[in-house]
């Protein structure tokens, strides 16, 4: 076979099944997981015509394939051509899955990396493709990041055609429509845009469109690569695109107007627009009373400042501010900072960086022993520091109220971003004091309210002020008195209920 012919990897299939069966080879080169079946066609006057089989091992259900090849398709035809044997196998043999004729070989790869089987005959220039395509991952598991005390257990897998039917499972609407698209030069990740056409603002839905096809990358493996590209803004440390691998969360932000993507091969569902507000938010909000929703919902803003601003203020009182504290707690700190080394900023730049280290390690670490290391480390590198004198109690109780506070959060990203923001914070603390806070706390509201995802500003609906979105921002009220769609989000439809 000459090199020209192997060249034409991504051309028309030949008529001859050697010619198509070199460059399928050549495409793949000696991957034993390519296999390879030859059979023998019979024709009604009496002939044999050579025919092959391909498939991936462990991607095709090869046992169905070739039983239907040997045991129905091979000698029971009464057709006189080639073409007439694929046709009856096509129409009479093959009774489940999809069937489609291919005629390059570009369709031919993306089938069969597909999981779909591949039936070439001599003397025809098109091939079969079967789908036998045998799907092994995880069964449907409770999601681990977000798991909640009331509300569904069930969470997305990284089966893409699994997390669309528990969509539809949820919303059973056929305004509930799917856009497909493939992504990656070489991966041909496929990724799916879902939302309710009724409802979806147009130009939201038309953004998500141009954004995704303005990709262009090589590999998509995870929704993140995705995230980065459509996100408004690249630097800051605040999520513009949320993600869940909740079936329930994804649902009632399609209801509400919004518009999910999801790729095959990842758990995690981005949705946009993302507002601020809606990283506070949780599933388990609207499965539990009202007034007690309110108040967890409200005990996650408290959180999410403890976790940003009291290793600064910390600072700041300590290091300039000493006439704010009460004299008796002044000679306990003073007491307690007598035989520490490290000025106040350093103490807790240690501590703060012990602690993520020892994060970092839990996560790290098998499960089984993650969460002893976080918390039985933390105790004993604050008390063994404590007794060597590098730093004081109180810092380590400060670094521990932070830490829990962060855990509070229900979105993982947004307990990142308070992360980043306390350092920078801790920083201006050390160099002007509360002055250096406050100007810090300035800036970062002034970034907030910069930021859009998606056209839709990122505080609203505080900032701008929106009065019919209140009801679902920092308090909720009961859900029959909530009976219109968030008007940030500009859906279709306005009224959620009469």
């Amino acid at each position: 076979m000459t090199n020209q012919t192997l060249a034409g990897t991504s051309g028309a299939l030949s008529s001859a099944l050697n010619i198509n069966a070199g460059i399928i080879h050549a495409a793949f080169g000696s991957s034993p997981d390519l296999i390879h079946r030859d059979f023998q066609a019979s024709l009604s006057n009496g002939t044999s015509v050579e025919g092959a089989v391909w498939y991936i091992e462990g991607m095709s259900n090869s046992t169905f394939m070739m039983q239907s090849l040997f045991s129905r398709g091979g000698s029971h035809s009464d057709c006189s051509t080639v073409e007439e044997w694929i046709l009856y196998y096509k129409t009479r043999v093959i009774t489940e899955g999809s069937v489609k004729m291919l005629h390059t070989f570009d369709e031919l790869y993306d089938k069969l990396l597909d999981g779909h089987s591949i039936l070439m005959l001599e003397g025809s220039s098109s091939a079969l493709s079967v789908a036998t395509k045998e799907v092994k991952a995880r069964s449907v598991e409770e999601p681990n990041v977000q798991s909640v005390v009331r509300g569904p257990r069930e969470g997305f897998t990284e089966v893409l055609g699994w997390n669309t039917a528990m969509l539809r499972r949820k919303i059973a609407n056929p305004t509930l429509w799917f856009e497909s698209t493939t992504l990656g030069t070489v991966t041909k990740t496929t990724v799916a845009v879902a939302y309710v056409k009724d409802l979806v603002a147009p130009a939201v839905l038309d953004q998500v469109r141009e954004r995704l096809a303005q990709i262009d990358i090589d590999g998509v493996l995870e929704s993140n690569y995705i995230e980065e590209y459509i996100q408004d803004k690249t630097f800051t440390p605040f999520p513009t695109v949320f993600n869940t691998e909740r079936p329930d969360v994804v649902a009632a932000a399609l209801l509400e107007g919004r518009v999910a993507i999801m790729v095959d091969g990842t758990p995690f569902v981005l949705l946009v627009p993302a507002l601020f507000t809606q990283f506070f938010q949780s599933s388990e909000d609207y499965y539990q009373r009202a007034d007690f929703s309110t108040l967890i919902r409200l005990l996650r803003f408290a959180a999410f400042f403890l976790a940003t601003l009291t290793p600064s203020f910390y600072i700041a009182i300590s290091t300039f501010h000493q006439e704010m504290l009460p004299t008796t707690l002044l000679y306990n700190l003073a007491s307690q900072r007598e035989g520490v080394p490290f000025p106040a900023f350093i103490e807790a730049l240690i501590m703060e960086v012990t602690f993520e280290i020892l994060r970092e390690a839990s996560v790290r670490m098998p499960k089984t022993i993650g969460q002893s290391i976080s918390i039985v480390g933390t105790l004993v590198v604050g008390q063994a520091a404590v007794d060597a004198g590098l730093v004081s109690a109180a810092m380590v109780i400060v670094v521990s109220i932070t830490a829990i506070a962060n855990f509070v959060l229900p979105a993982f990203n947004m307990g990142i971003a308070a992360r980043i923001i306390r350092f920078g914070l801790m920083l201006l603390a050390a160099s002007f004091g509360l002055y250096g806070v406050f100007l810090g706390i300035i800036a970062i509201v002034l970034h907030l309210c910069s930021l859009r995802s998606f056209g839709v500003p990122y505080m609203s609906p505080m900032a701008p002020f929106i009065m019919g979105d209140q009801k679902d921002t920092l308090f909720r009220i009961a859900i029959p008195r909530m009976k219109n769609r968030p008007r940030s989000l500009h859906p279709k439809k306005l009224r959620r209920q009469k």
